[in-house]
């Protein structure tokens, strides 16, 4: 059987309601009274019943953590730093898988009978209407990963895929490509049209370069090898722009399938540097996004909401840097 407040009480020879205000953040108690409680609690084992908590505080510390990526491996990384950095600060993440699901409304109405504190929406494809229906209904939101803005209408914390573009065109430009493409995700995703835009933004300006652009079906090994598969059988490119990591490993499985060379016949760039991008076997030429800077500003920016719900909203963009591995030729 658990053991009761009412237990601890009788234990620390207090009352049931100086119990409860040990254990209740913020409440006004003695250092006394907190050393007598907190010692009887200890002997006999007792841990504070959080929605109990919930009641009396009208906080339930819950943080909803809503993406629709499952099924890209970079998230795995995401999920666990979003996790244990919101536990680190007291607080609780209920995980939503959205699958395919792009309207906001199901997931409002879910997450507000779960009296979520907060949400966080995890996403560089969802547009920026989403997260903003939680801020809608007065839930403190912010949108991790979400698309750069010069006036947000939610917290944002990102980075700028449009310049991400520009760096991918630079860097193929300076390892001497003259026929290079744009294979991006799916086509209605905010973060591959950024991409594209700057890639495609970059390169007017050298007319000699020739230019091309393709969709994938997701983000995903499959659906940037499917993609591959089909571009090999007309006249390939000379290098891609993959839109992230994943898509170029399922780029570079179906290059090399196919009999070719990477970077001898075909040159690869992705995005992201997930750890799977400098695996010895890829060694994937990318496009380094801070994920682990990115989910802290995120975590201190919704701590801050808590204490402070009509926070004016702000973007918080983190610059990217190219990471050179041995996917392209060697710069000119």
């Amino acid at each position: 059987m658990a053991v009761t407040l009412k237990e601890v009480a009788q234990r620390a020879g207090v009352s049931r309601s100086a119990v409860s205000r040990v254990f209740t953040q913020g409440a006004s108690v003695s250092d006394k009274m907190r050393r007598k409680v907190e010692k009887a609690a200890r002997e006999l084992g007792y841990s504070p019943n959080a929605l109990a908590s919930s009641l009396t505080t009208g906080r339930t510390k819950l943080i909803g953590l809503v993406s629709n990526n499952f099924h890209n491996p970079i998230f795995l990384e995401v999920f666990d730093l979003f996790t244990r950095g919101l536990q680190d600060r007291g607080l609780r993440p209920l995980l939503v898988n959205l699958s395919d699901e792009t309207d906001p409304e199901a997931s409002v109405r879910m997450l507000r009978q779960y009296s979520v504190d907060g949400v966080v929406v995890a996403s560089s494809t969802l547009p920026p209407g989403f997260a903003k229906a939680f801020r809608d209904v007065g839930i403190p939101v912010v949108h991790a990963f979400g698309r750069a803005s010069a006036a947000p209408q939610v917290h944002v914390v990102g980075i700028d895929n449009v310049e991400c573009g520009r760096m991918a065109a630079r860097t193929l430009i300076a390892h001497g490509y003259r026929d290079v493409a744009f294979l991006g995700g799916p086509e209605g995703a905010t973060s591959t049209q950024d991409r594209y835009s700057g890639f495609m933004t970059e390169l007017s300006a050298h007319r000699a370069i020739k230019t091309s652009y393709s969709f994938a079906d997701d983000y995903s090994f499959d659906a940037g090898r499917r993609e591959m598969l089909r571009l090999l059988r007309a006249r390939p490119a000379e290098a891609y722009f993959c839109g992230d990591d994943v898509l170029s490993i399922g780029v570079l499985s179906a290059i090399r399938e196919s009999g070719l060379d990477v970077p001898g016949d075909i040159g690869i760039i992705g995005l992201n540097d997930m750890e799977m991008a400098r695996w010895e076997n890829i060694n994937l030429t990318t496009i380094r996004q801070p994920i682990r800077q990115i989910i802290a500003s995120t975590i201190e920016l919704m701590v801050a909401m808590l204490n402070e719900p009509d926070r004016y909203p702000e973007a918080r963009i983190f610059p990217c840097s190219v990471i050179e591995r041995a996917t392209l030729r060697p710069l000119t």
